[in-house]
């Protein structure tokens, strides 16, 4: 997905050093003296304030360029510190220059900045209101334990059940339950879609979005994706008015490619809808996604471009050598190998339920490649059911051909007749 200025995007050390927490006040005088010296231009103290494995992954001169590409410094405001697990975490809203800036802190067991990054604080409108007249209404719910719940929306039908219901289950990165993008929000168009035909849907706030401290000991392709949503799937199971046997998963970009593997681990599952899901290896992918974008962006030739692909490709080549302090994206190399061993077709061809792939010719990002790749495996297996439309995008929105990460700022919906295809196909099932 498109990354905004970062300092990473999900920069997380791997283990902490003690076990007893800081007092939360002490973390969040941590916090703020971390972005007092940042603002102040101290970027050695700065630095010297990250851990290990942060200090291994950013330099300081890394560190300078980024905060300073954010703009003038301006007031702090909105901050705010929470325990979670043995980690604690700081929000603090900045105003840089123009613009508001929401800059994340994770302050480890020991004293030590654990985890960093800023995101922009989006201008967007809150979502709408369900009309009092709509076919279904949202409530507020909660899914995995006391703990370590995530909190989350159940779209439910009105009227007599039990129905049919649909978990969401995002692409890579820190999604909400909406899973904004820019303007968009494709998860709330598909759960509001869906229930107003009478299924119901769950989605729920990533854990790296709403909990990126229980990430402190380190994070994993399912511990990230696949364990959160076979929660979900049981918390729907337990709700009233919810058909137990005709419950599906439906996962976009990554969460597609994971969806196969969340079908073989609960093979209760109804069905599975894969919406714009590789079908090729993932840091292969990565590696093919770079070089294109940089083309769009006529920076493939440069230094600059020159240098990020050769950086890239020696990084993965670290993480298939099974290096320890391997970094890829900021991620370490447990995570990397977690991803290196999905293989979505083969995992596809063992799950047993109904399929329903999904692909857009206008995607950017899980290209026709993938889309070949699907229909070479699946093209006359009674199990799957294979759509593909032109003009959508990544989203499922309708886009120019060839048009890049830009256009995910021009506000759509997710495509009526994808929406309308999902909705037959669910109804579809026995």
């Amino acid at each position: 997905m498109k990354a905004p200025h970062f300092v990473p995007a999900l920069l997380l050390a791997a283990s902490l050093c003690s076990h007893a927490h800081v007092p939360p006040e002490s973390a969040r005088a941590t916090a703020e003296t971390l972005l007092d010296h940042l603002d102040r231009g101290e970027f050695a103290k700065a630095h010297a304030m990250l851990d290990a494995a942060m200090q291994s992954a950013i330099s300081q001169e890394q560190l300078r360029q980024v905060w300073q590409s954010l703009g003038a410094a301006g007031e702090r405001s909105g901050s705010r510190i929470e325990a979670q697990g043995q980690v604690h975490v700081s929000q603090t809203v900045l105003q840089r220059a123009d613009s508001r800036w929401v800059a994340t802190v994770n302050i480890a067991a020991d004293g030590k900045i654990s985890g960093l990054w800023v995101k922009p604080m989006l201008a967007s409108q809150p979502a709408p209101a369900v009309p009092a007249d709509a076919p279904f209404g949202e409530s507020e719910t909660r899914i995995g334990d006391d703990t370590r719940a995530l909190p989350a929306t159940l779209a439910m039908p009105k009227g007599k059940g039990p129905f049919p219901a649909v978990v969401l289950v995002h692409g890579s990165g820190a999604h909400d339950r909406d899973e904004t993008i820019g303007p968009n929000r494709p998860f709330l168009d598909i759960a509001r879609a869906l229930a107003a035909e009478g299924i119901a849907v769950l989605r729920y706030d990533k854990r790296s979005q709403a909990r990126p401290g229980d990430y402190a000991r380190g994070v994993t392709i399912d511990s990230e994706t696949t364990d959160d949503a076979l929660l979900a799937v049981a918390h729907l199971r337990s709700l009233p008015g919810i058909d137990g046997e005709r419950i599906f998963v439906l996962g976009h970009s990554q969460g597609g490619m994971m969806v196969p593997r969340i079908g073989q681990r609960d093979d209760q599952i109804a069905g599975l809808i894969l919406l714009a899901a590789p079908a090729r290896n993932l840091l292969d992918i990565l590696v093919e996604q770079n070089q294109r974008l940089l083309h769009m962006q006529a920076q493939a030739n440069t230094p600059a471009g020159i240098a990020h692909m050769q950086k890239l490709k020696s990084d993965i080549a670290a993480v298939r050598r099974g290096d320890a302090d391997a970094r890829l994206m900021n991620l370490d190399s447990r995570y990397w190998q977690s991803v290196d061993t999905v293989d979505p077709l083969r995992e596809a061809k063992a799950s047993r339920q109904p399929l329903l792939i999904l692909h857009g010719g206008h995607d950017i990002q899980v290209v026709d490649a993938d889309w070949q790749a699907w229909r070479t495996a699946f093209t006359g297996d009674a199990r799957a059911t294979l759509r593909h439309y032109p003009r959508l995008n990544h989203l499922g929105m309708e886009s120019a051909a060839g048009a890049g990460l830009e256009s995910y700022d021009i506000p759509g919906q997710v495509d009526a007749t994808l929406l309308a295809d999902i909705i037959h196909w669910v109804k579809a099932q026995p």
